[in-house]
């Protein structure tokens, strides 16, 4: 069973950057479709960015469509999410996340989940 923990979290003005790190232990992460997601107080979780376990082209939330991008490490077993031009209403808990393969990058297709790291965008 695959583990995650996020990292990379933290306080940011509107405009920065910041970049989120998700370790794995145990099986190899290439073996997963992986996500990111995030979640707002009082909102439900939703998908940020995903990819597929093969070459495949990541999907994108429409609000965050050129400003994030998902990557993988294969060396270190890391997936990244690279955020920039932060806006306050990215502001939540940021999850990765695992899946055998996904139709949607919608939380209800994803199995294993790291415990989560607090991004907070404002002035």
């Amino acid at each position: 069973q695959v583990q995650l923990v996020e990292s990379g979290g933290g306080l940011v003005q509107p405009g920065g950057s910041l970049r989120l790190s998700c370790s794995a232990s145990g099986p190899t992460l290439d073996l997963y479709a992986i996500g990111w997601f995030r979640q707002a107080p009082g909102k439900e979780r939703e998908g940020v960015s995903c990819m597929g376990s093969g070459a495949s082209i990541p999907y994108y939330a429409d609000s965050v469509q050129g400003r994030f991008t998902i990557s993988r490490d294969h060396a270190k077993n890391t997936v990244y999410l690279e955020m920039s031009n932060l806006k306050p209403e990215d502001t939540g808990v940021y999850y990765c996340a695992t899946s055998w393969g996904f139709y949607y990058c919608s939380a209800s297709e994803f199995d294993y989940w790291g415990q989560g790291t607090r991004i907070t965008v404002e002035s």
